[in-house]
């Protein structure tokens, strides 16, 4: 493609050199340019990609795009200054690729909690109903049954029309995908077509990144800012924040909920370890899931699915067949007849469901063991929230480690242990050996008791100074347990 065909629409400070050299590909990573790529240099949060563009140069790039003009040029690459490439690599990446996400139907997912199980949950209905379909979520991305490996929740760009384009080419009907607030907020989604939005719920996260819980909120309101007319907005109207999401859109709003009025309803019936038996908008349906945070998954999947015009009754009977996602409120029975579950809750609000559900089955039934942590340069004030948290709502708490990445283990458990008084440190232990505290909460067991493991969920390592290790919370039962 010619570089003046990636230019039509953006916005352009200065040229400088030819715009008819032909482009055979988009990066913004220099180490992967080769002859011919436009190297697009970004201001990120770590490192200015400007410092590259001598490397990608080198490397054979025909094309750079750039905030700082160099003083020095390279004779026979043309350069071109915006005012942010921020704000325009979205739209060369979709130029470059055909715009693939018109030639599809793209949901996005957004909020604290519930992303990766709503856009899977899509991914495999719609995948049972015959449609070829592909996923971007946290815990892998899919082209139709291809398992590409997640780096991020959102991939940058140019990796995202690549992989959108490579669901075109392989007949994708449909592309369900995580909207993190990094993505939104870093316009790693601008330039797409959305055919739908949904929003499940806003609690503390990533304040480390966005500063203020204004600027978090902000960043997930902005993607329903930009859907278009065509597209519907699905929002969860039981979070006060559900409609200050969709208060400036132009797409079609819906709502749902489990406790007040709104286009699609639900309740529990019946609630069992291993399912619950629900009433969904007027339908009874058994579904292989527990928690009323789940019910309010499921209900957003549901209104998706109806919204993309299937209709109610084939909607429900895909659903009974769906499982958990990997990771998510995973049961795991002992032989001594207690259970352990493994979920993802790395926020105070997802521990808070995770231990309703929990309560809900149990109904008073047996004690609960809580083992977590909290991950190590991320959003501090969340630790102590975590920790209260899991006191409120357990009988014993085993205070661990997580992904410390550049932290001192002992530190963030510190920090956790902060938010406690003399009455509830009585119900905690810390172990810093996140496989000594599982064992030590295993031993604590008794019949009839759960123990949940959270935090971690799908990941299979831990990150410590920079170097991740193979680390699986699954395994370390399973050996426990003496399973396979």
């Amino acid at each position: 493609m010619k570089l003046k065909e990636l230019l039509k629409d953006i916005p352009v400070i200065a040229i400088v050199g030819s715009e008819d050299v032909e482009i055979t590909d988009v990066n913004i990573d220099s180490r992967r340019i080769k002859d011919g790529h436009l190297f697009i240099a970004m201001k990120g949060t770590q490192v200015d990609g400007h410092k590259f563009v001598p490397k990608a140069i080198e490397l054979g790039a025909k094309a750079v795009m750039c905030e700082d003009m160099p003083e020095e040029k390279t004779e026979g690459v043309t350069y071109v200054q915006v005012v942010s490439t921020e704000d325009v690599v979205g739209k060369v990446a979709t130029t470059f690729h055909g715009n693939p996400s018109t030639k599809l139907k793209l949901v996005g997912v957004t909020g604290t909690n519930g992303k990766t199980t709503i856009a899977t949950l899509l991914y495999n209905m719609f995948t049972k109903m015959g449609h070829k379909c592909g996923l971007l979520s946290t815990v892998c991305n899919y082209i139709i049954d291809e398992a590409i490996p997640a780096d991020h929740t959102t991939p940058d760009p140019i990796e995202l029309n690549r992989l959108l384009d490579r669901m075109v080419q392989a007949g994708c009907e449909y592309a369900f995908m995580e909207c993190s607030s990094h993505a939104i907020a870093q316009k790693r989604i601008g330039g797409l077509t959305f055919a739908g939005g949904i929003f499940t719920n806003l609690t503390r996260d990533h304040l480390d990144y966005h500063k203020t819980f204004e600027n978090y909120r902000n960043a997930k309101k902005a993607f329903f800012d930009s859907l278009p007319k065509t597209a519907f907005a699905i929002t969860n109207a039981d979070d006060k924040n559900g409609m200050v999401m969709v208060q400036n859109t132009k797409a079609t709003v819906k709502t749902y909920s489990i406790r007040t009025v709104a286009d699609f309803k639900a309740r529990i019936i019946e609630c069992h370890f291993e399912g619950m038996y629900l009433e969904m908008d007027g339908h009874e349906v058994g579904v292989q899931f527990i928690g009323k945070f789940n019910v309010s998954n499921l209900l957003a999947v549901y209104a998706a699915a109806v919204m993309l015009g299937k209709s109610p009754e084939d909607v429900l009977v895909v659903m009974s067949t769906l499982h958990s996602v990997s990771g998510r409120l995973e049961p795991i029975h002992s032989p001594e007849g207690y259970t352990a579950v493994v979920d993802y809750a790395h926020t105070p609000d997802a521990l808070e469901n995770v231990l309703n559900a929990i309560h809900e089955v149990l109904d008073g039934k047996g004690h609960v063991i809580t083992v977590c942590g909290a991950g190590g340069n991320r959003d501090k004030g969340k630790r102590p929230l975590m920790a209260q948290e899991a006191v409120k709502q357990s009988d014993k708490v085993i205070i661990t480690s997580d992904n410390p990445r550049f932290e001192e283990p002992q530190d963030i458990i510190n920090d956790m242990l902060a938010g406690l008084n003399a009455q509830q440190m009585k119900k905690v232990i810390s172990i810093v050996d996140r496989r000594e505290a599982i064992r030590t909460a295993c031993m604590m067991a008794q019949k009839g008791d759960v123990i949940l493991i959270a935090g971690k969920g799908h990941e299979n390592y831990q990150e410590i100074k920079g170097v991740k290790h193979h680390f699986d919370d699954h395994e370390v039962l399973r050996d426990i347990f003496n399973v396979k």
